[in-house]
């Protein structure tokens, strides 16, 4: 587990690909769970210890998660993300050149449960939810390129399901028509950035989250700094 900063309030985690946010069916251990670990040994707490999950990733994505060591953290953290008052860059590696190098996508999503998976559409229809992102062009190697995203709403899968719909889908997305698997099962798609007004402080937190340790990952950091 990657610590990428750390207060009396709150935590912020560099989550791998494989690790899971919180609960769920598979009965894996959640981040969450491992940050009470780390946060119990750090400081030889006996007992429970408080750690509030402000917002999730998917499984297959890596980058930047915060979690909340207070009650009131958590409380005003979620009020924040709620208002949009966090601010949160995505960077995602596609092999297909957008016919755009910026621009910004509107659809309207519908999720199935069952599959979960989400579907995304050009115009409004009954049940769908509006999405929005904006995107830019940032690098490119010999056969991927490297998107920056940043989304003005938050749907379910929402830069998976909009990339793949204007032909984009990120590298190592089966679900949503990527052309084969990344050998460790992650997607392409890394949380890099977060900034926010601290709950607490007041302060301006701004963290970066190092790419995953991977080839074509550190060749386009290097690339962009």
């Amino acid at each position: 587990m990657k610590v990428l900063y750390e207060d009396n309030h709150i935590i912020v985690i560099n989550k791998a690909s494989s690790e899971i946010v919180q609960g769920d069916r598979t009965g894996d251990k959640p981040l969450s769970e491992k940050v009470k670990e780390y946060l119990k040994e750090k400081y030889n707490k006996p007992g429970n210890v408080f750690c509030g999950v402000t917002h999730r990733l998917d499984r297959p994505t890596s980058g930047v998660v915060v979690f909340a060591k207070t009650s009131k953290a958590l409380t005003r953290l979620n009020k924040m993300f709620r208002d949009d008052e966090v601010d949160k860059t995505y960077w995602a590696i596609v092999q297909n050149r957008p016919a755009s190098d910026r621009a910004t996508l509107t659809h309207y999503l519908i999720k199935d449960n069952k599959r979960n998976k989400s579907t995304a559409y050009n115009t409004e229809r009954k049940n769908t939810k509006k999405a929005v992102l904006h995107y830019s062009l940032i690098n490119q190697s010999e056969n991927y390129h490297l998107l920056e995203v940043k989304l003005e709403t938050g749907r379910h899968h929402q830069i998976r399901v909009q990339l793949a719909k204007i032909g984009c889908p990120i590298k190592g997305d089966l679900k949503y028509g990527a052309t084969r698997s990344n050998r460790d099962g992650s997607i392409s798609l890394h949380a890099r950035s977060i900034s926010f007004i601290h709950p607490v402080s007041k302060e301006k937190v701004d963290i970066i989250a190092p790419v995953p340790d991977d080839n074509l990952w550190k060749v386009f950091e290097k690339n962009v700094g």
